[in-house]
């Protein structure tokens, strides 16, 4: 597989069938850093310009009943499914935390139909609870795509554990399929880098290394990825302007990949 040089994307360039958009963002719930406001809404607007073909999320909400009662502005149905509205028709969400309120997880977002999807819980210990997202995407007329979306621990010795787990599963695909890892890897070390590559995935920022795009507003650590197998990179870009850094904790990241 050979990699094209990664460019800054054209957000406003017309979609090509054989090219895929994919984004990942860490939505932290709906709020802004610190969770001083509620911005569900702005953060919908910021995704849907995106144009994106395939979202990765992490930290959103299933439910929270007391957010629900205290912001009137809550959206009736699931915060996954209210960012998808109309322009992504499929969507899977995979529950890793619950509490008497509620639960969060991981969700993908996808304009093509979602064929099958899994959750599987890598939580390491009991406080914290995480899941990989495995998703199976229609491709037109070929073998379906499949995506992983990845919500990592705060700690070495969880995150360590984590990627063996991670790897268990890539290794259970078959080799020949187009697959997308993309999410917050909280990998501040960058050790999954390593681990992935030699699962044959690619980075989609290969010449500036993992991204920063941690705290949004002085990103300094880089947490965040898209990691790729069987597709081409046609582009990648850290979204560092306004609206995003005041959207999230996190920077999202947009690569397009060509099929």
């Amino acid at each position: 597989m050979t990699q094209a040089e990664p460019n800054p994307l054209d957000l406003d360039a017309p979609k090509q069938r054989s090219r895929l958009r994919v984004l990942t963002v860490n939505t932290h719930k709906g709020f802004n850093a610190f969770n001083r406001r509620f911005i569900l809404h702005e953060l919908r607007d910021a995704v849907r310009a995106t144009s994106a073909d395939l979202v990765f999320l992490q930290e959103v909400h299933g439910e929270h009943q007391l957010h629900a009662e205290h912001h009137p502005d809550w959206p009736q149905t699931p915060q996954y499914e209210f960012l998808a509205d109309s322009m992504w028709p499929a969507f899977a969400y995979g529950r890793n935390a619950v509490y008497p309120e509620g639960h969060h997880g991981n969700a993908l977002l996808s304009r093509l139909p979602i064929r099958a999807f899994d959750n599987h819980d890598v939580s390491v210990g009991r406080h914290e609870q995480r899941g990989l997202l495995h998703a199976q995407i229609d491709l037109p007329g070929g073998q379906p795509l499949h995506a992983v979306c990845v919500h990592l621990g705060l700690r070495e010795h969880q995150r360590q554990k984590q990627l063996r787990l991670l790897g268990n599963l890539i290794a259970r695909l078959p080799l020949d399929a187009p697959l997308v890892v993309a999410g917050d890897f909280n990998d501040w070390r960058c050790r999954a880098t390593e681990l992935l590559t030699a699962y044959d995935l690619l980075p989609a920022f290969p010449r500036g290394g993992e991204p920063r795009s941690f705290p949004a507003r002085w990103p300094v650590l880089r947490l965040d990825r898209i990691y790729v197998r069987n597709l081409g990179i046609t582009g990648s870009e850290v979204l560092n302007r306004r609206p995003w850094p005041h959207l999230s904790d996190h920077l999202p990241l947009l690569a397009e990949v060509s099929l």
